[in-house]
């Protein structure tokens, strides 16, 4: 069934006010008016800086009255100091709100500047530990527009940012409730330009959401709902929004699939996201392409917690048969079909780090959620299938 995209529209406030569909970057300005932005610093990677829906918005900006800074210094996977130079950028620019601009590293940074600009102590302080969020001075964060130009975190719709420590090669998940931006803009069409192997690692990246948050152990009826259509849209549409680019229809349904994984993991994420944090903060490798080539290995280690789930998600699916092996074979056919490596070692993991990483898996928070409880000895059993394959 063919499915016109410019049907694909809606005004949703759950978790917040997303403004979804084709063309609707448009809005912007006022949804920064809105907010009472007059001058808003824009967050975005050095790379997209560049691009020319990056130039169009500052130019349909200048002309509705509202002038906005760039700032652009952060890395792939952001630091502290970045988010120190972006406070520095919105001071000197006078700037008074922030439009978070980007794929998940610069949705993470601008929502981090956001709410440095009103604080004393430094972003360390505001880990999410104990009852930590308490320290924020909330009243001096500024308002934020958040604008997703992948399809694969969901940062534009999540309540944290993770930020990188460099001397203890972490990283830190950042959290207050109002980090959560007070507009979202999810428009496909800026995501048309995504290259293959992006658009294949970000939409990974949603399905380890998704399928972390459903396999979460608790009750959250409406979490697990949640991912469950997520998992659907992204085995319909993701490997047409790989194989063809221009599919607007994909990329709208990727896009939404997106915003629910992150949505969906307020129930919590696993030993994937465990071990993906500190990979990603000591070899600087791709969070999501890191969590795809994770998946098939924790959910075998997970495989005696999450059979009666994993039937449940094949029937919804549609696969031939509802099992743990059928959906465990859907995703390892998804992942030869869309270019991603098997093993760890493909995109750069160093098999000497191994104690380290598990040693740093174990103290991550994501941990927490996994079906089945994790030491350092499993950590390092995982680690080393997945090096090996």
């Amino acid at each position: 069934m063919n499915v016109d995209p410019t049907t694909l529209q809606g005004n949703w406030h759950y978790p917040t006010e997303v403004r979804f569909g084709p063309g609707r970057i448009g809005e912007l300005a006022d949804a920064c008016r809105e907010l009472g932005m007059a001058r808003p610093l824009l967050v975005t990677d050095p790379g997209l800086s560049r691009f020319q829906m990056v130039a169009d918005v500052l130019s349909a900006n200048e002309a509705g009255g509202l002038p906005t800074t760039v700032f652009s210094g952060i890395r792939a996977n952001p630091v502290a100091a970045n988010i120190s130079d972006g406070v520095d950028s919105y001071r000197a620019g006078a700037c008074d709100g922030v439009i978070a601009f980007g794929g998940g590293s610069a949705l993470d940074a601008g929502k981090a500047v956001a709410l440095m600009v009103g604080q004393s102590r430094p972003i360390q302080d505001f880990e999410d530990r104990e009852d930590w969020s308490e320290r924020v001075h909330a009243p001096g964060m500024a308002p934020v527009v958040a604008v997703p130009t992948t399809a694969g975190t969901g940062s534009e719709v999540g309540r944290a940012s993770v930020i990188g420590d460099p001397e203890t090669r972490t990283k830190k998940i950042i959290f207050h409730p109002n980090m959560l931006p007070e507009r979202v803009i999810c428009d496909p069409e800026l995501t048309l330009g995504l290259p293959a192997h992006l658009t294949a690692a970000t939409g990974m990246d949603a399905l380890a959401h998704c399928l972390e948050a459903f396999c979460a152990p608790g009750f959250h009826p409406m979490a697990d709902g949640i991912a469950l259509e997520g998992m659907r849209l992204i085995h319909r549409w993701l490997p047409k929004a790989v194989a063809d680019g221009t599919n607007l229809t994909g990329r709208a349904h990727m896009m939404a699939a997106a915003a629910m994984g992150a949505t969906a993991f307020q129930k919590g994420l696993g030993a994937i996201h465990a071990l993906s944090h500190p990979i990603g903060a000591v070899f600087d490798t791709h969070h999501g392409l890191t969590n795809a080539v994770l998946m098939p290995y924790v959910l075998n280690f997970n495989r005696p917690a999450i059979e009666d789930r994993m039937v449940r998600l094949g029937r919804y699916l549609g696969l031939a048969q509802a099992s743990y092996d059928t959906v465990r074979d859907w995703i390892l056919r998804l992942r030869d079909e869309i270019g991603i490596p098997n093993t760890l070692a493909e995109i750069g993991v160093a098999s000497d780090r191994v104690e380290e990483i598990a040693e740093l898996a174990l103290a991550d928070p994501s941990v927490a959620g996994n079906p089945l409880q994790l030491d350092e000895d499993g950590f390092r059993r995982l680690l080393r299938e997945a090096m090996e394959g």
